[in-house]
Formats: C-alpha cells, structure tokens, sequence
C-alpha cells in the first residue's frame, strides 16, 4: 500500500479515537475524580473531626485504611458481575451507592451503639467511622478496575497507556482542586446551619457523586456496537485492532482462562507491585493535610493547608500525563515506570530526614506525588500484555483487590507510627521509602521479562 493510500486510513483512525476519547473520557474521569474525593476527603475531616469526636492518630489511621478491606473483599465479585450485566448499568450503581454513604459521614459523632460499640472497646463515634469507612468501601468496590477493563473494549494496547493517564488523572486532581475546597469549607461552613465544618464537607462533596452517577447511567454506552454516535466504519476499525491485539497475545502463548490468573507468577507480581506503590501512596495521600499542617501551618488555618496540599498533586498530574504520554509515544515501559518509582522513594527518604522544613517537605512530597502517579500511569499497561478476555476482566480486578489492601496498610502504619513517637513520622518514611524501592525492583523484572516474551 502506498503512502498516499495509507494516509487517510491513518487520519479516519487517529479521528475515530478521538472521537471515542471525547465521548467516553469525560463520564468516566468525572466519576472517579468524586470517587476519589469521597475516598480521601477524610484526611481534611479529621483536621476538625478528630478533635470533636476525640479520634486519635491511631484511631484515624485505622478507619481511613479499613475501607481498602471492604473494597479488597467485594471487587474480585464487582468486575465478574460487570461482565454480566453491562458496564453502564454496574458504574452507574456503585457511583450512586457510594456517594450517599460518603454524605452520611455526616452523622458519625450522631449514632449510639450501646454496648455493640463497647464489645469492639471502641466509642460510639469510633465504632461508626470504622463501620461507615468499611461499608464505603464496600460499595466502591470495582469501580476503577471497572472502568480499566471497559477501555480494553474500545482501545488496543498500543493507545492504552495515553488513555489510562488522562483517567487515572482524576487521583492527583481531585487532590489538587479538592484540597482548597475542601479547607474551604472546613473553614468558612463551620457553624452554619449548627453543623460543624467537617459535616458540611461529607454532605457538599458526597451528593455530586449520586447525580454524575445517574447521568452516566444514561450517556454511557455499554460496548462500542451499542455506540448510536460510531459509524459501521468505525465500530470494523474498533474490532478490528482489538483482534489484532488477540492475535498477538495467543501467538506469543498468552493466557486466557480465569484460572490462569491465579496461577501466573506475573499476575502477582504486579499484584505485589501495585500493592506497594499504594502503601507509600495512600499513606501520603490520607495523612497529605496533616503533613502540610506539621510544615507550621496554623491548626485552624484549613483554607490554607488546602491551597498547600494542592502543590504536589497539580505537579504530579502533569507528570502523569507526561509519563504517560512519553511511555506510548517511545514504546518503553521500563524505564519510565522505574524511573518514576525511584523518584518517590528519593521523595520519601528526603521527608525523613527533612523534619519540618517547610520548603524541602513539599518539594520531597511533590516528588513521592509525581513518581507514584507517573508509575500509575504506565502500570496498568503490563497485564494485559499477557491476558485477555474474562482472564483480564479477572487479573486487572485481581491484582487491583491485591494493591487495595495496600490502602489499610499505608495509613495505618503512618497512624500507628505517629502515635508512638509523639506526632514524628520520620521512622515511617524510612518504611514506605522501602516499599517505594520495591516497586522499581519489581517493575525492573516485571517490564524486562515483557520485553523478552515480545
């Protein structure tokens, strides 16, 4: 075929994408962007919550890290079901479901257990913010894998990584524009309305969630032949390239059978990977407002530490989409994705040594930000290399479950360690720099052994 034949094939591919991209990407990035918020909007609650309702660094650590195990539990069986009844529909019902879990924080310091509460030697508000976080994660369960395993539907693997980025950009910008939101309303709602600042914050950033999800419920298509916006042209381009991508894996002897996925020593070792990469990220992420308070910010200054905590988070979503972009546009995994882990490590092991350095301090979590989303971006770019079908609806959602766990791990250990050494998370750096340390070792043999299977 000639170079002028060959041209308009290309232009009709690059446009139809295009097209897929704008329709699909702003439902989903808006989903998880609410996901997120709701997720980790506990770290702004617990600058005031945890004063009101007397939740020590303990205590808060163990509750924000609890809801990875409700998530852990009930994603494997979320990504199955989605299989079964459509996308459209199972997004749209976990979106919903959790953003009236996360408004109904509001009543954490209102609900009396008895002696329920008392078995658990926990306080009322206690044994509601444990029950509460892990029921929240429950019903949040599967929507990330969800929504990696609907984009395998529409885009090869060659564009994947790209398309990944600019979803998983949400993490980093929920932060960054949530984080002065968030001290916002901790600061100027407190009292109104004789709610307390932290209550009006649940409430506010909760039931958006419940109305992107009704509108993803009827603008989300579940496949692209159920796309009345895609052309017959467009929808052959679309089978056509995914086919490709089948060919590929079953000639290099890929797997494809669920039992596969527990049986791959790839599977979990990116499982172990992913799960690491989330212990230093979840614990700066849900501890973010407290240690830009440590930094000598005022402790009733809140709109402040917001507009602090969104520092690292603008710069680590551009780094995101840059390693992302960079990653599909030279075909490396490899280096990228150690390179980014080795810069959150080098973050990590600045923090524990810069004690309370203003300057340093958000430069190091600038760094951990930006290695770990720049890591996240090329990661999930590696399983399907070797699966397919419902083996990748099942090792995407696996290896996700795996990593959710990471999010108990994280926060509960910076919790654990703060408490024992008065409020210093230094010893606790030295840990998730460790971990941050593993993943560029894991990602190094992970991405090499790749390369020799191609």
């Amino acid at each position: 075929m000639s170079d002028a034949a060959a041209a308009p094939d290309a232009a009709f591919e690059a446009a139809t994408y295009a097209r897929i991209l704008r329709r699909l990407l702003p439902l989903l990035f808006v989903g998880y962007f609410f996901a997120m918020v709701d997720r980790v909007n506990v770290g702004f609650a617990k600058l005031q919550m945890a004063g009101d309702l007397s939740l020590s660094d303990q205590v808060y650590g163990f509750g924000a890290g609890i809801f990875f195990i409700g998530y852990f539990l009930f994603e494997f069986p979320s990504n199955l079901i989605q299989v079964r009844v459509g996308a459209r529909r199972w997004l749209a019902r976990i979106m919903v479901t959790w953003g009236i879990i996360s408004a109904g924080f509001m009543f954490v310091g209102s609900i009396a257990w008895g002696p329920i509460s008392a078995t658990f030697g926990c306080s009322d508000a206690e044994f509601t913010f444990y029950v509460m976080r892990f029921v929240l994660g429950i019903a949040e369960a599967g929507f990330v894998p969800g929504v990696l395993l609907y984009l395998t539907q529409w885009f090869p693997a060659a564009r994947r990584a790209h398309v990944v980025a600019l979803f998983l950009l949400a993490i980093p910008l929920s932060s960054a524009i949530g984080s002065p939101v968030s001290g916002a309303i901790l600061e100027f709602l407190d009292g109104l309305g004789a709610l307390r600042g932290w209550q009006w914050l649940f409430v506010i950033e909760g039931l958006p969630t419940v109305v992107a999800g009704l509108v993803l419920l009827r603008k989300l298509p579940d496949s692209p032949q159920a796309a009345s916006w895609l052309s017959e042209e467009e929808r052959e381009l679309i089978a056509t390239r995914l086919a490709d991508d089948e060919r590929r894996k079953a000639a290099a002897g890929h797997k494809f059978r669920i039992a596969d996925v527990f049986t791959d020593w790839r599977v979990w070792a990116l499982a172990l990977a992913d799960f690491s990469r989330g212990v230093f990220s979840n614990a700066i992420n849900f501890w973010m407002p407290t240690i830009v308070q440590d930094v000598g910010i005022g402790k009733d200054d809140y709109f402040t530490v917001g507009l602090v905590a969104m520092i690292p988070w603008g710069i680590g979503a551009m780094a995101m989409v840059a390693c992302g972009w960079s990653s599909d546009r030279t075909g490396d995994r490899l280096w990228h994705a150690v390179f980014a882990a080795l810069l959150a490590c080098a973050g990590l092991l600045i923090l524990a040594f810069a004690g309370h350095a203003a300057v340093l301090s958000i430069v190091a979590l600038t760094m951990v930000a930006s290695g770990g989303l720049g890591w996240l971006a090329v990661f999930w770019t590696l399983p399907t290399k070797f699966l397919s079908g419902l083996a990748a609806a099942g090792g995407i959602a696996w290896i996700n479950a795996i990593s959710q766990l990471s999010g108990f791990v994280g926060p509960d250990l910076l919790g654990r360690v703060r408490g024992a050494n008065a409020g210093d998370s230094s010893a606790a750096f030295l840990i998730l720099a460790a971990f941050a340390l593993l993943v560029a070792g894991l990602t190094w043999v992970l991405a090499r052994d790749r390369r020799a299977a191609a």
